[in-house]
């Protein structure tokens, strides 16, 4: 009876996990001034990026886009930016991915600097 027991639990175990692995999600706002032809999502503090999640298409300014992500071992996760108009790249870091349901992202060309409003 105990094992029973013990592989019921684990089979619960693994259909939480399994439901949660999409809680990382995020939607992306685009606010910047500028459309957005890249996004590379990298853990922080980590120096290679990966495939471009936009694909083929371009994130407009003002518009937003819903960006799945399941890597719940590493929350905290850069987010790049590559700008369509000039090719400029631009790095949100630390965003903890977990914790954020929708990222706004601004930037200020004169500092090169972009900012993050998070819900």
């Amino acid at each position: 009876m105990n094992k029973q027991i013990i592989l019921a639990l684990s089979l619960l175990a693994a259909a939480v996990t399994s439901a949660q692995a999409g809680d990382a999600d995020f939607t992306l706002v685009n606010r910047t001034g500028y459309d957005i032809r890249e996004v590379y999502i990298s853990a922080a503090n980590r120096n290679s990026w990966g495939n471009d999640r936009m694909g083929d298409g371009l994130l407009e300014n003002g518009r937003s886009k819903l960006f799945r992500f399941s890597d719940r071992a590493s929350c905290k996760q850069d987010i790049q930016l590559v700008f369509d108009v000039d090719g400029s790249k631009v790095t949100a870091e630390n965003m903890d991915l977990c914790e954020i349901d929708k990222i706004t992202l601004k930037y200020n060309k004169s500092t090169n600097k972009v900012s993050a409003d998070i819900e």
